[in-house]
């Protein structure tokens, strides 16, 4: 199971991608038209424009993960209009993608951090 608690950043790849593209086709996506650093060990997650598909790309030591979900029923809550070519969300963010639910969860609770007492 894919464990984005792992990764530094996760990138959505805005609008719809053609997931005919295998790991070649999208790390070219990522690194010329996104001018994103492809090694950095960032999730870098892309749509069909069923929205009932998901590639993430995901580079590990010496060698790329491709990560594909296909829904049988239903589609990803995909965010749509967003600015440029892709949209940094949070992991958590993409969890709740994953779960089939919006990047916005206004009934969560609020993430918290734990402060260093001085």
């Amino acid at each position: 199971m894919l464990n984005p608690h792992e990764h530094a950043e996760v990138y959505l790849a805005c609008g719809s991608t053609d997931l005919r593209k295998s790991i070649d086709g999208l790390a070219a996506l990522v690194q010329h038209s996104f001018q994103l650093d492809l090694f950095s060990r960032s999730l870098f997650v892309f749509c069909n424009r069923g929205r009932d598909k998901l590639k993430i790309l995901l580079w590990d030591t010496n060698g790329f993960w491709l990560y594909y979900r296909r829904l049988e029923r239903g589609t990803f809550r995909w965010p749509a209009g967003a600015e440029g070519p892709t949209r940094p969300i949070s992991r958590r963010q993409l969890q709740w993608l994953l779960d089939g639910l919006c990047l916005e969860q206004h009934q969560a609770h609020p993430p918290v951090t734990a402060r260093i007492a001085s």
